[in-house]
């Protein structure tokens, strides 16, 4: 197999369309199939359900995924470094910081200026990456701290909350609900909603299902979106109502309400993740995120 096969892989597993994978990447949509095709020949098994309208990961596929990205980041990694050195630059310690969709990023760009202030000698690679990905690669060693979503099996590594993020809904101002200083998930049941990709934050969608189960509510999911951004625009469009999380929006997107959501479950913690032994710059940018965190004032909606 190789970087070509890997790519196309992950990026239709994150996309679920073989033609907007092929944009992402630059390629022709035969050269995608193909690379996936390859794949899967090599591997012995099938990555994608695959019908004339959608297209689904299998249980393989949603098992690799996870380890083909960590892969990629590994060859990236390889690559920055051999070319370093090539360069004929000193050899330098590298700590790679893992951050997941939706988690807030402003929190992230704060402690960083002050870490690289600390270890000046330490090269930082911020890294994409869902949270049970970063789980997988702190375990493997192939990343030094992660910032994702509370989730099940964190065996081997160590998690502490970062906040307790409410759930937000997006809705159109001339909506029916936009008067609405909270919704519950009842008042939410059967309407359309926009929200993450489940391969992308499994944690959250867990948590919004279970708010919409214990509410006794139909939770409809009619369209995923791997920004709040992008979840914005459909909610602009009319498409539906977008669930968020306060993290994520750095901004009150023009023409819609942010309305937080009531009751059980309608929370998510963000977390910072580290290696039961982490190296001193790890643990110093755990200790920074945890300090600015705490300092960090609740938003105001």
């Amino acid at each position: 197999m190789d970087r070509i096969e890997l790519e196309a892989f992950v990026a239709v597993a994150e996309e679920l369309h073989f033609g907007r994978a092929a944009a992402r990447l630059h390629r022709g949509q035969p050269t995608v199939s193909d690379a996936v095709r390859r794949l899967e020949n090599t591997l012995g098994g099938r990555l994608f359900h695959r019908t004339s309208r959608r297209v689904t990961l299998t249980g393989l596929g949603e098992a690799l995924l996870p380890d083909a990205r960590a892969a990629l980041a590994q060859l990236r990694r390889f690559q920055q470094r051999g070319r370093s050195l090539a360069a004929g630059e000193a050899a330098r310690s590298t700590l790679v910081v893992a951050h997941a969709e939706y988690t807030g990023q402003q929190l992230l760009l704060r402690c960083l200026p002050r870490l690289r202030e600390r270890f000046p000698d330490v090269t930082i690679v911020p890294e994409a990456m869902r949270t049970t990905a970063q789980v997988t690669a702190l375990r493997a060693g192939t990343i030094g701290l992660g910032i994702g979503w509370a989730t099940g099996d964190v065996t081997g590594v160590r998690a502490r909350v970062l906040s307790t993020e409410r759930f937000m809904a997006l809705v159109p101002a001339a909506h029916p609900l936009a008067g609405h200083t909270e919704l519950s998930a009842a008042e939410l049941s059967t309407t359309d909603l926009l929200t993450w990709p489940h391969q992308i934050n499994s944690g959250l969608c867990d948590r919004l299902l279970s708010a919409f189960h214990i509410g006794g509510a139909d939770l409809r999911i009619i369209r995923t979106a791997d920004s709040v951004h992008a979840i914005a625009a459909h909610v602009a469009a009319g498409t539906g109502i977008g669930i968020t999380v306060e993290s994520a929006l750095d901004h009150r997107p023009p023409g819609l309400r942010v309305i937080p959501l009531t009751g059980p479950s309608t929370t998510a913690d963000q977390v910072v993740l580290t290696p039961a032994e982490p190296s001193d710059t790890a643990a110093a940018l755990r200790d920074l995120l945890l300090h600015a965190s705490a300092d960090t004032p609740a938003p105001a909606h």
